[in-house]
This record gives C-alpha cells, structure tokens and sequence, in this order.
C-alpha cells in the first residue's frame, strides 16, 4: 500500500499517447501529447505473435490501422508495416505500430513517464503479457531500479507504473519484475478493493471516473492507496476529482486538459 505517501508522477497524462489529436498508441501520438506540454502518458502493450510486446489497445487490427484480424496472429515485424495512422488522417498515413521497447525507448529519451496498462488479448494470454510486459519495462528501466521498487515510499519516479484490469496478468508481472510498481484497473469499485490490493501488492487503484463516487474516493485515500481515474475529459470535472483527492487522471482531450507548465 501507499502508507499515505504522495503520489509521485505527473498528475495528467495523455490517454493512449496524444488523446483523440493523433492515432492512439503510436509515437505520433506521444509527441502529439508532448507538443501540448504533457510529459506523461497512459498506453497499452499487447503482445505479438512473437511474443514482443506491442502498442495497441484492441485485441483486432481493424479499429486502428489498415490490417485486419487478430493481433495476436501477426509477428511484431508484421505489425510494423501496417498503417496505424492513416484512419486518423492523411498526415499521420504510414505511422506504424510500435513495439514497447521503442515506445519507452522514445519517452526515455524525452523525459516522458510512462503507465503502461498490461493488455492481454484473450485470457489464454493473460500470464505471459504480464510477464513479458514487466520483463521489457524492467530491462529498459534497469538502471532506474531497487529493491523493493514496487512499494511506494521506495518507487523511482522516473520508471514506469504497470496496470491492468486483469490480477493474473498483475501477478505475473509482480512476479516477473517485483521492482515495478503496479495498479488494479476496474470499472466501478468493487466491495473488495482493498482486498484485492493487498493481494497483489499494488500501491494504486484505477477507475472510471463515471463511476466513482467522492465517498469512494475518500475511503481509497483514507486507506493510503493512490487512486487514478480514466479518462476525464472535462476541465470542470477534473478539478472536482481533484478536490475529491483523486491523485492522477489521464484525459483524451489534451487540447482542453492541459497539464501545468
């Protein structure tokens, strides 16, 4: 758990790299997100058919790029010749698909953290996305590693927080590189929350924001977890979360959600 230490980070980060301005999860859109004066970002790595994590969010091609089918059928070297840019506009045709190792690569190089939501494609896939995902952020970060790194009084602020909806894959990403903090991604909170933290070891909870209720958010705090809610793309809104001690938040509109200077 936290035991009530601040958060950290960057309090906005771009949803998916740069929001609804760029095409998701692509380095396109992280310098989107970084043009706004965002020096934070929120992405999803799921894992080729090689076993090489990826950027993307959906487990299919066709929403976001020119392919079509699973993502999970297709080696990384494959994914990298689709177009991942042009659905979103001419300016952006032929932005490919990242891996993750380039992904941080190119925020490493820039001073961008990073959460990376563990998205695994199905749930066969579920333990090794954790594992794997953990394993190449913890390589890319091994100089920015301790002991215990995983706990939040002890947390380098430069390496990465791992999230995701799914506790197997949390697990095996804990167990995979326990020097890397991690976050429970839900929907609505549930009634066992805090059960399910300690469980994993996680130092934060992560939420839709529809969903969340001020009276939730004071009782995550009060436990001295950090609470992170998606994805806020109200100015108002997110200074009422903010009021409501929600920590972090990361916002689609990052032409209206601007971070501070």
């Amino acid at each position: 758990m936290s035991h009530f230490v601040p958060w950290p980070y960057p309090r906005l980060l771009a949803h998916r790299g740069g929001g609804t301005l760029a095409p998701e999860n692509t380095i396109a859109g992280i310098e989107a997100g970084r043009r706004y004066g965002f020096r934070a970002i929120e992405c999803d790595a799921m894992l080729a058919a090689d076993g090489v994590p990826v950027l993307m969010h959906d487990s299919t091609l066709d929403r976001t790029t020119d392919g079509r089918g699973p993502v999970a059928a297709r080696t990384s070297a494959e994914l990298a010749r689709v177009d991942a840019g042009r659905w979103r506009g001419p300016e952006f045709a032929g932005t490919a698909v990242p891996t993750l190792a380039e992904a941080i690569r190119h925020c490493r190089r820039h001073g961008i953290w990073m959460n990376i939501e563990i998205k695994p494609s199905g749930a066969e896939a579920e333990q090794d996305t954790g594992a794997t995902v953990a394993r190449v952020a913890a390589d890319a970060y091994a100089d920015c590693l301790r002991a215990e790194g995983d706990r939040a009084q002890s947390v380098v602020v430069a390496a990465p927080l791992l999230s995701s909806f799914s506790e197997r894959a949390l697990a095996a990403a804990r167990a995979a590189a326990p020097g890397l903090p991690r976050g429970l991604l839900v929907e609505a909170i549930p009634s066992d929350w805090q059960e399910r933290l300690q469980a994993l070891g996680a130092v934060a909870l992560h939420c839709d924001h529809r969903r969340l209720t001020e009276a939730e958010a004071r009782r995550v705090k009060s436990a001295g977890y950090w609470l992170f809610c998606y994805t806020v793309n109200d100015p108002q809104r997110v200074r009422d979360l903010f009021a409501w001690g929600v920590d972090a938040l990361c916002t689609d509109r990052i032409d209206l959600v601007r971070p501070e200077p």
